[in-house]
């Protein structure tokens, strides 16, 4: 297999972690883009050369040291995985009325504005390739009729479904592929690397394992070149309605 280079925004831990960990093979080379340590970076993959970028997408800077960080190299898989979410989010305690503008802001930046102009400022590094895959994460809180109550980090995600399909018309033409993967619960607080019998004994039953999201994706990015997974909606079995 031909070697790939990856961008991975948002790869401290979670899913992101688990993307930086799980889809990267020997010979790969991978930029890591988050504000703390991934924690890849204590389990790293034979041969697969990670590169740490520290920054904070809460800040539209970002988008320019990252595109400084890695240059002119074609990029082959571009991930955007960054998030932020409401305090008591999901909790009986949420309390729209109470959240901060400082709060919502955030929320909006790190999940959807700063996504917009960090996918932007790399489209001559995503075009390069003769075939490149975009993948950007949502969540079944911006699918319709899923009985979510957080109000900024809803808002966020069905943005970002909005930008990756306005995103797959615009680089059609570059052969470009973009897929908006929009997860349920997953047990975003196990580690990739303690595999998933850690989710299965742990309290947690109603939550999938951050591998299942690696699996997913692996599959598309293993696809031919005349393939395009549009939209991937993975609700766990416990999220009930969606």
């Amino acid at each position: 297999m031909t070697s790939r280079n990856f961008l991975i925004y948002g790869a401290s831990r979670g899913i992101g972690g688990g993307f930086a960990a799980g889809l990267p093979k020997a010979g790969d080379h991978v930029w890591l883009v988050s504000r703390s340590q991934p924690e890849v970076l204590d389990h790293q993959v034979d041969g697969v050369t990670y590169e740490w970028i520290a920054a904070d997408l809460s800040q539209a800077s970002s988008a320019e040291l990252v595109a400084e960080a890695v240059g002119d190299t074609a990029i082959d898989v571009l991930i955007y995985n960054a998030g932020l979410w409401e305090k008591d989010g999901w909790t009986p305690a949420y309390d729209y009325a109470t959240n901060s503008p400082a709060e919502n802001t955030a929320i909006m930046a790190v999940g959807l504005t700063v996504a917009v102009h960090c996918i932007q400022k790399m489209i001559p590094n995503i075009t390069a390739p003769s075939r490149a895959n975009i993948i950007l994460t949502s969540s079944i809180n911006g699918v319709d009729n899923n009985g979510a109550r957080e109000v900024a980090y809803s808002a966020a995600k069905f943005g970002m479904r909005g930008v990756a399909h306005a995103l797959r018309e615009e680089l059609r033409a570059q052969n470009v592929a973009v897929t908006v993967l929009n997860p349920g619960a997953v047990a975003n607080q196990i580690s990739y690397h303690l595999g998933d019998e850690a989710v299965f004994n742990s309290n947690d039953s109603t939550s999938m394992p951050v591998s299942d999201m690696v699996k997913l994706i692996e599959a598309v990015l293993n696809l031919s070149p005349n393939a395009c997974v549009k939209e991937i909606t993975v609700p766990a079995m416990a999220d009930v309605g969606i």
